[in-house]
C-alpha cells in the first residue's frame, strides 16, 4: 500500500511546486510545527515565516515561507502563499535583505503585537538560515 500523497504550492505568480511522490510534509502553522502524512485528518491552518520541509521518493527539499494557508483534504495538501524560495537557491545576500528589512519593521513603535510576533518569528528563521 502507498504512503505517498500530493502536494500543491501555489504563489501569486505561478504554480511553484507540484510533486505526487510526497511522503511526509512539515510545515510552519500557527499553532506550531505541524507534521502531515498520508490519510492525515483534513485541515486548513494559516502558515507562519518558517521552513515548510518535504519528504518523498527523491530526497528531502526545504522552503521558506513567509505566510500562507494550508489545506490538507483527500490526501492532497495544498499551501497558498505570497512568498515562498528554495533554501538551497537563495542566496546569503537575499537572506541578508530580508533579515534588515524585518529587523527595521521590528523597531517599528506603530507595530501591532501581532506582526510584531510574525516579524520576530521571521527574524528567528532568517538567522538560522544566514
Amino acid at each position: 500500500m502507498s504512503e505517498e500523497f500530493k502536494i500543491e504550492i501555489v504563489n501569486p505568480e505561478k504554480s511553484f511546486l507540484s510533486k505526487e511522490d510526497v511522503t511526509e510534509v512539515v510545515v510552519p502553522a500557527f499553532e506550531g510545527e505541524m507534521g502531515i502524512l498520508k490519510d492525515h485528518i483534513s485541515i486548513i491552518s494559516f502558515l507562519k515565516p518558517g521552513i515548510i520541509k518535504i519528504f518523498s521518493k527523491s530526497g528531502e527539499d526545504n522552503y521558506y515561507v513567509e505566510d500562507g494557508i494550508v489545506e490538507f483534504k483527500n490526501n492532497n495538501l495544498s499551501v497558498l502563499t505570497s512568498s515562498i524560495f528554495n533554501i538551497k537557491d537563495i542566496d546569503k545576500d537575499k537572506i541578508s535583505e530580508l533579515l534588515t528589512q524585518a529587523e527595521e519593521n521590528s523597531k517599528n513603535s506603530d507595530i501591532t503585537d501581532q506582526n510584531k510576533y510574525l516579524v520576530d518569528q521571521k527574524i528567528d528563521v532568517l538567522k538560522t538560515l544566514n
